[in-house]
């Protein structure tokens, strides 16, 4: 006979703390448990049936899946929505643990629960991330070496970034290249690794034929193609592509009450990556090398009205406008066509 029990579990970086309450509401059990696998299973072996609620976390990917693996019903909790837990005068981690067992018992949708990527994808996106810090570090690099540089009276003149650790040294002062050439050394192989995750990039985008329909879209490139498809994963589960925007956080918030409604900022709730990505691809189209297409005479359309960050509003509004064109890209068979199609128009 199944058990109704349901569990929170207040996640650690070395201990967790579970409570564990029966049908009733009763506390039957709460305990602190070390943060390891071998400790996780010994203890939810006795409540494999059990429904647990937890909050998304650093752990809470590969806590989910073992809990699932042995049996367990899960509640990934949205921590931004939890109010009742991160804003209180008498925050525990027992009493965390306890408010999650109650909200799930009650009703699992008060938790707005998320849904983990699975090995794979958080692999496969693994790649994109870090090349994305190897990129963010080369940045940090040549932008010390130009500073100082400029400081002695020198100044390297613009070039492209692959090309950077080539040309540097001859502007370099004799003075300085000897701090300055281990970073001229580190940018360099920093260039040859994030060619060679770009090769796997490619190399991942044929894995992911879902990314061919993305690709479509002028401006937007295989890592933003195969970052969307790694983190929505399931495009089934939006029952309408317009809810894309909505989960990316490309939406403004929204504060109504009475003849009230105020007009707020975007709500940056979800993936931030992916956000920044759709931001980045917006900011290309309506800029000097865009391409010619809806979406830029969109993005310009905003800008032209003029305003304070014209150009930053277009650029949001274009990542919310791609958000929902490339889930329907992903679910329909059309062909997208640049230049006002079905499919931008039912974007829009």
């Amino acid at each position: 006979m199944k058990r109704n029990i349901t569990i929170g579990m207040d996640l650690g970086d070395q201990k967790n703390v579970v409570v564990a309450m029966d049908e009733t509401g009763k506390e039957i059990e709460t305990k602190t448990i070390r943060n390891t696998e071998l400790s996780l299973r010994k203890f939810f072996s006795r409540y494999c049936d059990a429904t647990v609620a937890i909050e998304a976390g650093t752990h809470s990917p590969w806590i989910s899946r073992l809990l699932k693996e042995i049996g367990c019903t899960v509640y990934v909790g949205n921590p931004r929505k939890l109010r009742i837990i991160w804003d209180s005068n008498d925050k525990s981690d027992l009493r965390d643990a306890r408010i999650l067992a109650m909200v799930c018992r009650v009703e699992p949708r008060l938790l707005w629960p998320i849904k983990h990527r699975d090995r794979q994808a958080y692999a496969d996106l693994g790649i994109i991330k870090a090349r994305d810090t190897l990129v963010q570090n080369r940045v940090r690099m040549i932008n010390h070496i130009r500073s100082v540089t400029k400081t002695s009276g020198s100044r390297i003149p613009k070039c492209s970034t692959p090309s950077f650790s080539k040309r540097a040294p001859d502007y370099i002062p004799k003075e300085l290249r000897g701090p300055l050439d281990p970073l001229i050394t580190t940018i360099d192989h920093l260039t040859q690794q994030i060619k060679e995750m770009d090769r796997q990039i490619n190399k991942l985008c044929k894995k992911y034929s879902e990314t061919e329909k993305l690709l479509q879209v002028p401006g937007v490139g295989p890592i933003t193609a195969l970052a969307f498809v790694l983190t929505i994963e399931d495009p089934h589960r939006f029952t309408k592509s317009r809810q894309v925007g909505a989960f990316l956080g490309l939406t403004p918030k929204r504060d109504q009450s009475g003849k009230c409604d105020k007009q707020l900022r975007i709500s940056k709730a979800g993936n931030t990556y992916l956000r920044s990505l759709l931001v980045s691809c917006g900011h290309y189209i309506i800029g000097p090398f865009g391409p010619e297409c809806d979406l830029r005479a969109f993005g310009l359309s905003i800008v032209l009205r003029g305003g304070k960050n014209a150009k930053k509003r277009a650029a949001v509004a274009l990542a919310r406008k791609l958000a929902v064109l490339l889930h329907r890209l992903w679910i329909s068979d059309q062909k997208y066509n640049c230049f006002y199609s079905d499919v931008a128009n039912t974007a829009a």
